[in-house]
């Protein structure tokens, strides 16, 4: 089965990259990418992580859920060898894992990870109503998210276990073999492998033509571009500056997390024009927004208003209202009217005050100084750490494969 670009010469397509978002990101990349490229990578979507599905298959759908627990974090602690007692096919992924490859560089990581901590709470809007908001516009994206009930199981356990995630694993030195983020990642990796696994057995009209395989590579590559390109954009947006080598160090830093999560890694970019590239032309099979990315998106907004980090109603309502003046500024026009995202009052004047202080702060600190760059650092990761503590501290402690 071979993807096809069949959204090349649609309205929303061509709307985002001649004059959206998209035509900036081209800007940045200084060049466009050829649609001609596209069988180069269209293969990744109808290609999966066969060694997370061998070691589910394994584990979780073989074994009671403890006992797989128990046999999995054995491993995400302890390194594993060729000769350790363990299923063959867990041993397989945790030495692919294990395998640091000869491209990874350090200290290039934790350059990525400090600037990911000096954005402070500017992170984490952009996560929210820039990278998780925008993805909703792409229809096929979202079918698997549909299909396992994230609509159900709401979207304050969603962004508890999407900030946790991105917390963890952008933190200077955090991927080290067996360390916190590292065991993030074997769940994530997991849990990815177990939604395809059930939406395969569970759901037989799943459209393999138009979805490609549940979950699969050129999804996930999508997905962790918006991480590091999105996130990058939308950064600019609100006024941050990005050196060069910041910007190379949140390439590489995703890079390394993307491989550690199964994705091959001659596939994934490692600048601006690859990241783009990729963007460009997976995005050319992708429907715009339908009736799941709406209700996917209204949930991302109710969230505001159920979450209970906010004692008061009348909290809860402003912090809504910030979060659509946010989308509304960060969002092409089109997509937030494709996912229903209001229009509040005074729509620009968050965001204005958001620029300013970024700016204020970016001249008082002087990042070029080694010193008060540090001291950002250190106040972006207190920062971030703070709204991770408040969303694990609400949100559902129910997690279960």
């Amino acid at each position: 089965m071979q993807a096809k670009p069949t959204f090349h010469n649609s309205q929303h397509f061509q709307k985002y990259w001649n004059e959206g978002n998209g035509k900036e990101l081209i800007v940045w990349a200084g060049k466009k990418p050829d649609i001609q490229n596209f069988k180069k990578y269209a293969h990744l979507y109808h290609e999966v992580d066969h060694l997370g599905d061998e070691a589910v298959k394994d584990t979780y759908l073989k074994l009671p859920y403890n006992e797989a627990t128990a046999i999995v974090q054995k491993w995400t602690t302890n390194q594993i060898s060729e000769t350790d007692d363990a299923p063959e096919s867990l041993k397989k992924m945790f030495l692919q894992m294990q395998h640091i490859p000869h491209w990874f560089d350090e200290d290039l990581a934790n350059t990525g990870a400090r600037f990911n901590m000096r954005t402070g709470t500017n992170a984490m809007i952009v996560l929210r109503d820039f990278s998780l908001m925008g993805g909703y516009d792409y229809a096929y994206l979202n079918k698997p998210l549909v299909f396992t009930g994230a609509l159900k199981k709401g979207a304050v356990k969603r962004l508890k276990d999407t900030l946790e995630f991105w917390v963890h694993v952008t933190r200077e030195n955090a991927l080290k073999i067996n360390s916190e983020a590292y065991q993030l990642i074997v769940r994530t990796r997991l849990m990815h492998s177990y939604a395809r696994l059930t939406i395969k057995k569970k759901v037989p009209d799943w459209d393999y033509e138009k979805w490609g395989e549940p979950i699969n590579w050129w999804d996930m590559i999508a997905t962790y571009t918006g991480f590091s390109l999105v996130f990058m954009q939308g950064l600019k947006k609100l006024g941050i500056k990005i050196s060069p080598e910041e910007e190379k160090g949140v390439f590489h830093l995703w890079k390394y997390v993307s491989y550690l999560l199964g994705i091959p890694e001659e596939y994934l970019p490692e600048n601006v024009e690859q990241a783009v590239e990729q963007l460009y032309l997976w995005s050319s099979l992708q429907d715009e927004a339908d009736e799941d990315s709406v209700q996917l998106a209204g949930a991302l907004l109710e969230e505001n208003l159920t979450n209970t980090i906010y004692k008061f109603q009348f909290q809860r309502k402003l912090l809504l209202r910030l979060h659509q003046s946010m989308n509304r500024f960060l969002l092409d026009p089109e997509i937030n009217e494709r996912l229903e995202i209001p229009k509040p009052r005074f729509v620009s004047a968050f965001p204005k005050l958001i620029i300013q202080a970024n700016g204020l702060a970016q001249k008082y600190f002087d990042l070029k100084n080694p010193e008060n760059y540090r001291k950002h650092v250190e106040l972006g990761n207190k920062n971030q750490m703070k709204v991770l503590d408040d969303y694990i501290r609400h949100s559902p402690k129910d997690f279960h494969y």
